[in-house]
């Protein structure tokens, strides 16, 4: 059964595309066949890690919730593994008319949902990966509740801690099987086993992986896939190691 997982964080500038990427490709490595929707319909850019560019894309999510395409129309094949995995991606519109028509008119968050449950079988996919909008809302919520998995993304600092609070609470309230949470940024004079234990004690959920503020990471600048082309990299084994947590835990039936 195809497990979805949301990644989330309450607020911007977390890494959670970023992150979202690198997952997907991590899991597209082992073998699976790996979904990505990009649901940040007002600031979308994870297709720009996957390098997937206007001049390639014909439609878009905005597209089939107005009706103008099928689901697996605005899929795209990003990354092939040499395993035989893949990842796909759904990418919003960055086109600015588009954005504003979004926010004018608004959507059926129901065909939102239609939209994860029709991708699965016609894609034959193992995971489902929905990049969130960061902050609350009910499109996030809606994700959120559906979910097998949500990986909520935050930084080590005091604004990112208070809103994930509120995360892990609703979370828990929509009754998401798992949660699991990834410290993203984390600076190399930090004590890691100290941020590991406060974050877990604070909110009662596994911390998957602490990943390093890495001067690399931040040169690569989004514009590749980093795990793929710096596997032994720090940052990488982070990745690897919210895959294995992610790979262990069944989907909901």
């Amino acid at each position: 059964m195809t497990k979805i997982i949301s990644t989330h964080s309450f607020r911007g500038g977390t890494g959670k595309s970023n992150v979202t990427a690198n997952i997907a490709a991590t899991l597209a490595n082992r073998g699976y066949r790996v979904g990505v929707f990009d649901t940040d319909i007002q600031s979308p850019g994870i297709h720009i890690i996957f390098n997937l560019f206007d001049g390639k894309i014909k439609y878009t999510l905005n597209d089939f919730l107005w009706g103008n395409c099928s689901i697996e129309e605005a899929a795209y094949p990003v990354y092939e593994a040499p395993e035989g995995g893949a990842v796909f991606l759904v990418p919003s519109s960055i086109e600015p008319n588009d954005i504003a028509r979004i926010l004018r008119e608004k959507y059926d968050a129901g065909d939102m949902h239609n939209a994860f449950r029709d991708l699965i079988p016609a894609l034959s996919l193992d995971y489902l990966l929905i990049d969130t909008h960061p902050g609350l809302n009910e499109e996030t919520l809606l994700s959120i509740a559906i979910s097998d998995s949500l990986v909520i993304i935050l930084r080590p600092d005091q604004q990112d801690f208070q809103g994930t609070s509120v995360t892990v609470d609703v979370a828990r309230r929509l009754r998401v099987p798992e949660i699991k949470l990834v410290v993203n940024k984390v600076p190399p004079e930090y004590d890691l086993v100290d941020i590991r234990r406060k974050v877990e004690d604070a909110y009662q959920s596994e911390v998957a992986a602490l990943l390093p503020l890495s001067f690399d990471v931040a040169q690569n600048a989004s514009s590749a896939i980093y795990c793929v082309k710096f596997p032994d990299a720090s940052f990488s084994t982070g990745i690897n190691l919210i895959a294995n947590s992610l790979e262990e835990e069944p989907a909901r039936v």
